[in-house]
């Protein structure tokens, strides 16, 4: 359980070397920046840097702009390569403001043929439903007392105008049709066209406009479609246009992206560092083994003076904090994360999480062959999609499959195992769950885990808050050696009295054991400041202190039974398991042969999905709130150094 010990290093420089000092930062990828006015007292004459206008971030986005409309990701050359581009930045400006310009040139065409190529696309799809019809378009617009109108109508309307057959002009004369509508026409005098219009309108006749046509629809058509081929011969013009300058331009291009990047990420560092005249400060956090290595890179300025102290002097500006664990636990540090990261002097509790966690879901889900599939689908999880839940469910998977061993479970198969452990001396398999003795002793054996977690994880609170020389909280806190007196106490005297049957509880017992430490923790505040010689140690008013204290003493009482009993779940999701894959057992012996199959299957696929998901959430709930909340604050910042080049 380790979080990486870091130094806060200072440097002043004169601002014409400032540009350098940060590149040498940047090219570090290990360099935290912070802000340097915090480190000091007296910031009257430094003025921050914060608000300067980056001069790359405009000519990157434009590159960036560029390389959207090819729908391409530019990979970033390396820093060996980069320092060999001896192209000045003025060029560099100049030649992507040439290359935007003509990028946006050629989109603006493209865009034009996509947009001329859907309007005709519509003209041709509304000209298309009313070819059949003798019709000449110019001379209907030419007509004087006559109205045309073209349109379409439902199938369940057209089988309607029978009704209307006293109406000379309610007629409509189709065209085209499909499974839901008839296309055509209907004409009318123009001094009945409102009442016809009316009656349409009624039978839900839908218009189309084609005063813009002229001609037969025929040869409208045929216009339309030669004048879309010649869009569509205009687009992949352009197209080719785009490919052909891709190609040409995507070797400089890269050069210039991959400078420009560098040096907006490397200029952005400046935002934290102040001025004093013609000098400035700048002031962040490395790793404590990259001392002499960063040591040396600064030396390469001759204006730079530096200093470096431990982090461990700097906790007034919360160092920034990573995690270094070794590869079997770190997985388990994106539950860390989602809680929170410690703080620095703060213990990392990645270790703890992964153990507990790795036990308890295997203990939850035992089932070898389910325990293997969980293992195989978190492999192709982080393989394939880099997910980093992926990892934590290979380690829960063998888990369960462990624990599937003990349990003598396969995918439901409660004796597939019996060979194996007669093979090893065994009449029969260890824990046959779903008997009524074994029962009582996995709830016995739940709660026997819940209280050593308890116990441990007040422990490792007594440990951490020694280390951050919280000596109130570690010695009078309720989770700290009161704590754990009082709640050992309770565990071995009344435990120990209902399992062996002895008078372990007396006089003395409660005094010591159990009242002491409630008054330690009553006035735990108290005794803390009294430890620390704070001289305002008193209440401002008794009154209230001691109201106060007498509800969360109450509530500290109640947590101990609380997170005590959570822990049962751990053992009702032994038998949660057991119970459901009986289910599906007693379901699939109703058929039989692939009927059989099938529901073995399914059932398996279902009781994985879904208890995996709980039982994951579930070790998660025990962790977060009756382990975590008893040693871990979670209110760490996370170590980010500027990096220009992020690992994938």
């Amino acid at each position: 359980m380790a979080v990486i010990k870091v130094k806060v290093v200072s440097m002043f420089g004169l601002m014409a070397d400032l540009d350098r000092a940060t590149m040498l930062c940047g090219k570090s990828c290990y360099f935290h920046p912070d802000n340097a006015l915090s480190f000091f007292s007296d910031t009257s004459e430094f003025s921050p840097l914060i608000n300067e206008e980056n001069p790359y971030a405009e000519p990157l986005q434009q590159l960036s702009d560029v390389l959207a409309s090819f729908h391409y990701k530019m990979d970033l050359l390396s820093s060996e390569e980069v320092e060999k581009i001896t192209m000045s930045p003025e060029d560099m400006f100049a030649y992507v403001d040439s290359l935007s310009a003509s990028i946006s040139q050629l989109q603006k065409e493209r865009e034009e043929a996509q947009d001329k190529i859907r309007e005709l696309s519509v003209e041709i799809d509304k000209i298309s439903h009313f070819v059949g019809l003798d019709l000449d378009l110019s001379e209907i617009h030419a007509c004087k007392y006559i109205r045309v109108r073209f349109g379409s109508l439902p199938k369940e309307s057209y089988e309607k105008l029978n009704s209307y057959k006293q109406n000379p002009y309610i007629v409509f004369f189709p065209s085209t049709s499909d499974d839901l509508r008839y296309w055509g026409v209907y004409f009318s005098p123009i001094e009945n066209i409102t009442e016809v219009d009316r009656i349409f309108s009624s039978l839900y006749f839908e218009r189309t406009q084609l005063t813009e046509l002229t001609g037969s629809p025929e040869s409208e058509l045929a216009s339309l479609q030669a004048q879309r081929d010649a869009a569509v011969k205009q687009l992949k013009d352009t197209e080719k246009r785009f490919e052909k300058l891709w190609k040409k331009e995507l070797p400089m291009c890269q050069k210039i992206y991959s400078w420009l990047t560098e040096r907006s990420v490397y200029f952005d560092i400046r935002r934290y560092a102040a001025r004093y005249n013609d000098s400035f400060i700048l002031t962040g956090w490395i790793p404590a083994d990259k001392e002499e290595d960063f040591q040396k890179e600064l030396d390469k300025v001759e204006s730079l003076a530096y200093t470096f102290d431990g982090g461990e002097d700097e906790l007034i500006h919360s160092p920034p904090v990573k995690l270094q664990n070794k590869s079997i636990f770190r997985p388990f540090e994106f539950f860390v994360d989602l809680y929170g990261l410690p703080c620095y002097d703060e213990v990392d509790p990645t270790a703890f999480v992964a153990i507990t966690y790795f036990l308890l879901f295997g203990i939850m889900f035992g089932d070898l062959g389910q325990g293997l599939c969980v293992s195989l689908i978190g492999w192709l999880m982080w393989k394939k999609k880099k997910m980093k839940l992926g990892k934590v469910m290979v380690a829960c998977g063998i888990s369960a499959g462990i624990f599937g061993i003990i349990f003598g479970s396969v995918f439901g198969f409660e004796h597939a195992l019996d060979p194996l452990y007669r093979a090893i001396g065994f009449e029969e398999k260890p824990v046959e769950v779903l008997k009524p003795e074994t029962t009582s002793m996995i709830v016995y054996s739940a709660v026997g885990i819940g209280i050593l977690l308890v116990i441990l994880a007040m422990l490792v609170n007594i440990y951490s808050s020694l280390k951050r020389k919280d000596y109130g909280n570690a010695f009078f806190g309720p989770s700290g050696l009161a704590g754990l007196i009082f709640y050992s106490s309770l565990v071995v005297g009344f435990g120990g009295q209902i399992t062996f049957g002895r008078q372990i509880v007396n006089r003395a017992f409660i005094i010591f054991f159990l009242i002491v430490p409630i008054i330690f923790m009553f006035f735990r505040d108290i005794l803390g400041d009294l430890l620390k010689r704070k001289p305002d140690w008193k209440p401002k008013a008794w009154g209230d202190y001691i109201m106060q204290n007498f509800f969360e003493l109450f509530e500290f009482m109640l947590s101990y039974a609380t997170n005590t009993m959570s822990f049962l779940r751990v053992g009702a999701f032994v038998l949660v398991h057991a119970g459901m894959m009986l289910v599906v057992f007693t379901l699939a012996e109703m058929s039989s042969g692939i009927g059989y199959l099938l529901i073995v299957v399914i059932g398996n696929a279902f009781v994985m999905a879904l208890e995996g998901l709980l039982v994951g959430i579930q070790v998660l709930r025990l962790e977060f709130y009756e382990m975590f909340s008893r040693f871990f604050d979670g209110g760490g910042r996370p170590f980010n150094p500027v990096v220009v080049r992020k690992e994938q």
